[in-house]
């Protein structure tokens, strides 16, 4: 390269988010944080295995990295598809795991949780504690917030893919378009389903898809529930 040419364009950071395949504590109706989530249910798993030879089959994408938040459903959903993305080490960030329902909360069943404290009435205030002594929606964007921005600085212009939550992507979202920490809209995340946002070193981040989930074609949309 001559004195005259001008710098190489610096590579968009790419940030793709995957939500993992369902969850058993889904299926046995309880709420599962990372102190309780046992993993991936039977069909969760079949989920991340399309996911994983649609990557397998397709180039498109090809990260620097990848990360799954602390919790067991994300964290097998990563080992479950790293082999179609390089066999990249999964790191390990709780910044990326699902809003923490408090230790008291972690592992309770629906029902229980129902009939403890009824249905929550919750006017969209982000500082109301829908779980006791767990995250506020305030504090869990927060958390979010800065996890996203701490992965993007460290890693600029770099393809990084982060097997997360359906609340992640939601705060991601919210993040992203400026929009206010509730209402206005309603996200249906599809698990295993790839969001991917593609920030230039200069600009505004772009959406580039959402929920795209082409990979579950004729599978079932959920294991049916315990008692349903």
């Amino acid at each position: 390269m001559s004195d005259t040419d001008p710098p190489a364009a610096e590579p968009d950071t790419r940030l793709i988010l995957i939500r993992h395949g369902e969850s058993q504590v889904s299926v046995d109706r309880r709420i599962g944080g990372h102190r309780t989530c046992s993993g991936l249910s039977d069909l969760g798993r079949l989920q991340a295995e399309r996911l994983r030879d649609r990557l397998a089959a397709d180039a498109d994408i090809e990260p620097d990295l990848l990360i799954a938040s602390n919790i067991a459903r994300a964290g097998e959903t990563a080992r479950i598809i790293a082999p179609a993305l390089g066999g990249l080490d999964v790191i390990v960030d709780a910044g990326f795991g699902e809003h923490d329902p408090g230790p008291e909360l972690d592992g309770t069943s629906y029902e229980e949780y129902t009939e403890r404290f009824g249905m929550p009435d919750w006017d969209g205030d982000p500082h109301f504690e829908v779980f006791i002594g767990g995250e506020t929606t305030a504090e869990f964007q927060l958390r979010v917030g800065s996890a996203i921005s701490r992965v993007i600085r460290e890693h600029r212009g770099s393809s990084i893919v982060i097997s997360c939550h359906a609340g992640v992507i939601d705060a991601a979202f919210r993040r992203f378009v400026n929009a206010p920490p509730t209402g206005s809209f309603v996200l249906h995340t599809l698990n295993t389903s790839i969001t991917e946002f593609s920030r230039p070193s200069t600009g505004n981040t772009r959406l580039v898809r959402y929920n795209d989930a082409s990979h579950l074609a004729g599978l079932p949309a959920a294991t049916p529930r315990t008692g349903s």
